[in-house]
């Protein structure tokens, strides 16, 4: 079998992102994932069966760290010798592409999965394309998660060479089996609802991920508690943790949701899909992604989906379908569409199978694992 190597900077992502794939590709490839120590990594190994190793590497720019982590990618390149490397994260990627070339491995692929340059200026803006600028320089191979991604490489001259987009996005796509709004009867979703102290007459708006200032949650807590007073049969649930060190959100912000007794924060739950299915529209109101899984979840679970106008979540949603699009930073178009929404509610508004059938017939996951084994196989068969 050929080798082929995942990377990524932490254990996570492999372990998260790339859920099932990894065990998938293990069958026709001998697979090997890389990344820093930790649970995820071993996770990752018993759960895919896949041989492991461990390279630590920092995200933050860190030279001296950095150059070890780049040498130690080149000796374990250099004494296995994969057929293809292909990471995943900005540091994983421009360290493993480096060290691939200076290796001479053949086929290095790197995955954007979404891109922090838009949003910086200055200097750090142009360090962090400078760093692209090499990582594309030393790869083979370049794909964009998606057609925003894609758009911005272009725009910001990061390389010449081919972008290609796999299937229709999306690392991993989306198991359609597993999040299905059938596995839930009623008896379930009253059994939580009556957890969380929801009625059975509330109108659920749901966000899934974290609670930090980037993914829009001042705009949202401002406008939910705007039409909460206007409608008080409504709730808000946020299913994520704080993050009080890494862009956190106005104290206010804070204030509101830990004191309204219409705002339910439930923290981190490693399965989000009961929440999905007691809810009635989910909101994704970032500022920036690359392709959000979240969204496909939603979409699967067969909820309608207000997202922001920004790469990833405006190729999802096709408005008026299985969603509305509104501008970013808005809490006022972000309050009229949650409006709508509760005025549309039993007036025409699409069905869960409209909004669920869409994500399965573009995102369905054996079809994005398997665009991927085939992408390996032709640049095999090429090189």
């Amino acid at each position: 079998m050929k080798k082929v190597f995942r990377i990524s900077t932490v254990p996570s992502s492999l372990n998260i992102l790339l859920k099932g794939q990894l065990r998938y590709l293990n069958q026709f490839f001998e697979i090997t994932a890389i990344s820093g120590s930790g649970q995820d990594l071993d996770d990752t190994r018993l759960r895919e069966n896949v041989k492991t190793h461990v390279i630590e590497m920092q995200r933050p720019i860190s030279p001296f760290k950095d150059l070890i982590s780049l040498v130690k990618l080149y000796w374990y390149f250099k004494k296995e010798r994969p057929d293809i490397i292909h990471s995943i994260t900005p540091k994983a990627g421009l360290l493993s592409m480096i060290a691939g070339k200076l290796a001479g491995i053949p086929i290095r692929m790197h995955t954007f999965t979404g891109l922090v340059f838009p949003y910086k200026n200055g200097l750090m803006q142009k360090v962090l394309i400078m760093m692209d600028r090499l990582l594309c320089y030393c790869a083979t191979n370049i794909y964009p998660e998606g057609q925003g991604v894609k758009k911005d490489l272009e725009q910001y001259e990061i390389t010449k060479k081919p972008l290609k987009v796999i299937a229709n996005g999306n690392v991993n796509g989306i198991d359609i089996a597993y999040f299905d709004p059938v596995l839930f009867s009623e008896i379930d979703k009253l059994a939580l609802r009556n957890e969380l102290e929801i009625d059975g007459t509330d109108f659920v708006f749901l966000f899934v991920g974290r609670l930090v200032r980037d993914k829009g949650i001042n705009e949202l807590v401002e406008a939910f508690v705007e039409l909460n007073i206007k409608s008080p049969k409504t709730k808000l649930l946020l299913v994520g943790p704080f993050e009080e060190e890494l862009d956190p959100v106005l104290p206010e912000t804070k204030n509101k949701i830990q004191n309204n007794a219409n705002i339910i924060s439930v923290g981190f739950q490693k399965d989000v899909r009961p929440y999905f299915a007691i809810s009635d529209t989910f909101i994704f109101p970032s500022y920036r992604e690359g392709f959000p899984n979240v969204l496909l979840q939603a979409g699967a679970m067969g909820l309608f989906s207000i997202v922001t106008d920004i790469s990833g979540s405006n190729e999802i949603i096709k408005n008026g379908l299985n969603g509305q699009v509104i501008p970013v930073r808005d809490k006022n178009e972000l309050f009229k569409a949650m409006s709508a929404r509760l005025k549309n509610n039993n007036d025409g508004s699409p069905n869960e199978n409209i909004c669920r059938s869409l994500i399965a017939k573009a995102y369905e996951q054996s079809n994005v694992w398997e665009s991927i084994k085939n992408e390996y196989y032709s640049l095999i068969d090429n090189n």
